[in-house]
């Protein structure tokens, strides 16, 4: 196990087997609909050096994830080289106390030691407007490529429907 960043309270380390369980009943919790699959899954890609994942604890519990996915194929700058930043989320009860920012610390830090570049992609929907924020008050900026929808750049008036798969990409030099 890697610790990345540890101030005695918020502390964001890699990712151990058990969190994949605690991950999936904690978003299964919210009404969400998880896979512990895709959790356990991240835990392989993780080991075989595809994929970081970085667990953030607060107060000593895992309180969220965030992963950095080495080499991308969808999005804009898919098979580019260029790393891309997947599912960022804080647990509700710890919202508002810079983990997320200590995450992406973390994620950036990793990100730049592969590429000068890093990019993500953020919901459109209310319930992405913390994340938006964050992401540009840290330097994140729009890549021009519009709004995206279930994998795939959205033409001029297509139909969508706003849910967690309509996003717009973000990127930044780090």
């Amino acid at each position: 196990m890697v610790t990345y960043y540890d101030d005695g309270t918020i502390r964001i380390r890699s990712m151990i087997p058990e969190d994949a369980k605690i991950l999936y009943d904690t978003y299964f919790s919210y009404g969400w609909h998880p896979s512990v699959d895709t959790y356990e899954k991240y835990y392989k890609e993780q080991e075989d050096g595809k994929r970081f994942v970085f667990i953030a604890e607060y107060d000593g519990r895992v309180s969220g994830q965030c992963t950095l996915v080495l080499n991308p194929t969808e999005g804009p700058w898919g098979n580019q080289g260029y790393p891309e930043i997947e599912d960022l989320t804080v647990f509700f009860d710890v919202h508002n106390k810079g983990i997320g920012n200590r995450l992406l610390d973390a994620v950036e830090k990793e990100a730049s030691k592969v590429s000068d570049k890093v990019y993500l992609a953020v919901g459109v929907h209310s319930g992405y407007g913390p994340a938006q924020r964050m992401y540009v008050k840290r330097g994140y900026n729009f890549d021009g490529s519009g709004v995206w929808y279930k994998g795939k750049q959205l033409e001029q008036y297509a139909p969508c429907i706003n849910d967690d798969d309509l996003l717009l990409y973000l990127a930044k030099d780090v």
